[in-house]
């Protein structure tokens, strides 16, 4: 059965300090789609993140391309299967260099913090629990 993908694009000011921020995430680089001026950053089967450089990601748009560390173009939120892979995720995105990004969210049910990567775009981590999802 077809599953639909996503390719996030996003700017990034230096494409080899973004790959190696993402593979310090646990994420790898798929090197058939990487270039000097861009990234493939595997997410999962059905999650790619082109990181492009700016001039490259300015061959796809005729817009100005926003500056993430002072404006919000788009929220990037990714599920985790527990609180505490939401924990170990977010503390790696710090640890790599990334800045926390608003409190931690805590409704029981549902559990989530955030993270800017170095190039400012905000990447929320949630978990839900399931048996809430289901009703």
């Amino acid at each position: 059965m077809y599953q639909q993908m996503i390719f996030v694009n996003l700017p990034v000011a230096d494409v080899d300090a973004s790959k190696k921020f993402f593979t310090e995430l646990g994420y790898t680089i798929n090197p058939q789609f990487t270039t000097d001026d861009c990234a493939c950053v595997v997410i999962s089967d059905t999650i790619v993140a082109m990181l492009l450089g700016r001039q490259r990601y300015a061959d796809f748009t005729t817009k100005e391309i926003a500056d993430a560390t002072r404006t919000s173009e788009v929220l990037l939120c990714l599920s985790a299967e527990s609180r505490e892979k939401v924990d170990e995720l977010v503390d790696k995105a710090l640890a790599a260099g990334g800045k926390g990004s608003g409190e931690a969210m805590d409704h029981g049910y549902m559990y989530g913090r955030a993270f800017d990567d170095l190039d400012g775009h905000t990447w929320e981590v949630m978990w839900m629990d399931p048996a809430a999802v289901q009703g």
